[in-house]
C-alpha cells in the first residue's frame, strides 16, 4: 500500500485487524486520525501508521507494567 493513499472504513479495519465497532469507538473518542467525506469515513495510511507507531493504538488493558 502507498502511504499517501486514502482508504475506507472497511479497509482500515482489515489493515489493522480490528472490527468496525472498534474503529468507530476510537473515532468517536477522537483517538484515531480520520476524515469525514460526506457520510463516509476515510483514513490516510501514513496517518494510521504514525498513530500506531506513537502507541496511539495501545489499549491500557493490553499494556503490561
Amino acid at each position: 500500500m502507498q502511504s499517501d493513499r486514502w482508504i475506507s472504513l472497511r479497509e482500515v479495519c482489515e489493515y489493522l485487524g480490528v472490527k468496525r465497532h472498534t474503529v468507530m469507538r476510537l473515532i468517536g473518542e477522537r483517538q484515531m486520525p480520520a476524515s469525514r467525506v460526506g457520510k463516509l469515513w476515510r483514513f490516510k495510511i501514513a496517518d494510521i501508521d504514525q498513530w500506531v507507531r506513537s502507541e496511539g493504538a495501545a489499549d491500557e488493558r493490553e499494556v503490561s507494567p
